[in-house]
């Protein structure tokens, strides 16, 4: 889903960064598309919050977005307190916390330019560095701290390792009714979210991005639709909102000054280790246990540890290679991609609004 965006787009930024260097020349970007498709994507995202979903995923859901919240909190506490003790600003630890780790890095793109212009310079490549750096080590953890958990309680699944329970890429068929209907739906949540973002800001005090509103509109409107009994085209605006995606991180990513990353180096490369051990320890200790101790739940383990530093995608990788090891594991399959792709960004992205506020 990142490859081709994020491969294109870093490749520019390093062409643009080997011309800023040599002092031949650096381009620049009107970053007025890139807003546009940033608020579009995240619109799409408050679309996949369905009430009826999440009840019905029923106490394995549950826990896990807890879980996942609790550990956005510590990701950016942890992050800010680093940034702090080292002397720099620690709206740099939110971009090395849940933004880039659990955000990924369609986030990481989005909301940089929120903390630059909270006063953090330069801290959408910090964002986008960090998250290429989750990306990479959520999918180096997982397996091992799931096979060491299986080893150690000596736990198996109800059969050999297979490819059971293992969700399979479907095709999605539509017509030009459902695409149209989706894509004006997405336009309404946008128009009015803007208007609700506003609202926010002047109740709070502190500036919400326009992000937030479109988020919150679009979840009322898909539970109001379920509630109605109203045909909802979810997998259609899923399409779209992959769409918004990729063109808003090319965008994103080819605008980026990578040199800016030269002085927070060494606050990055400790930051992001402590984020590391604070993942490993958390899903080891205390995701495993609340999960129940069992095999699903070591299969969990590595599945959190791949959406908490990076992606859905890593999760069911991470889950993929412990399943064909050592057996199916249907709850894991159907809670981690609940919780990672459909619930965590909403609370992540209304979280991180709340940090930047506190903290500039």
């Amino acid at each position: 889903m990142y490859s081709c965006p994020v491969g294109g787009g870093l490749c520019f930024a390093l062409v643009n960064t080997l011309l800023y260097a040599a002092g031949i020349a650096v381009i620049q970007f009107d970053n007025t598309l890139e807003t546009v498709f940033m608020v579009l994507f995240f619109c799409t995202v408050g679309f996949t919050v369905s009430i009826p979903q999440l009840l019905k995923g029923g106490k394995a859901v549950g826990l896990l977005l807890l879980l996942g919240i609790v550990m956005i909190v510590l990701q950016n506490g942890m992050g800010g307190a680093i940034m702090a003790l080292m002397g720099k600003n620690p709206l740099y630890g939110i971009g090395c916390g849940s933004i880039a780790l659990i955000g990924g890095p369609g986030t990481a793109a989005g909301i940089g330019p929120d903390l630059e212009a909270a006063g953090a310079e330069g801290a959408k490549a910090v964002s986008i560095a960090a998250a290429t750096f989750g990306l990479v080590s959520g999918s180096l953890m997982g397996g091992p701290t799931a096979r060491r958990l299986i080893n150690k309680f000596q736990l198996r699944g109800k059969s050999g390792g297979n490819d059971d329970g293992i969700q399979k890429e479907e095709t999605v068929v539509t017509d030009s009714g459902r695409l149209i209907k989706g894509f004006m739906i997405i336009l309404l949540g946008v128009g009015i979210g803007n208007q609700v973002s506003t609202w926010l800001t002047q109740l709070c005090g502190f500036s919400f991005p326009g992000y937030i509103g479109a988020m919150v509109v679009a979840v009322v409107i898909r539970n109001v639709m379920d509630a109605g009994k109203v045909d909802f085209p979810d997998r259609e605006i899923d399409a779209f909102g992959n769409v918004f995606l990729s063109i808003f991180l090319s965008m994103a990513l080819a605008g980026l000054k990578l040199w800016q990353l030269v002085d927070l180096a060494v606050p990055m490369i400790v930051c992001l280790a402590a984020q590391v051990m604070l993942m490993f320890l958390f899903a080891y200790f205390i995701v495993f246990r609340i999960m129940g101790r069992d095999y699903d739940a070591a299969v969990m383990t590595a599945g959190f540890i791949g959406f908490g530093m990076g992606a859905t995608s890593n999760a069911m990788a991470n889950m993929q290679v412990v399943s064909k090891k050592y057996g199916p594991s249907p709850t894991a399959y159907f809670a981690v991609p609940m919780v990672g792709s459909l619930f965590i960004d909403f609370f992540n992205a209304a979280i991180i609004a709340f940090n930047i506020g506190l903290w500039s």
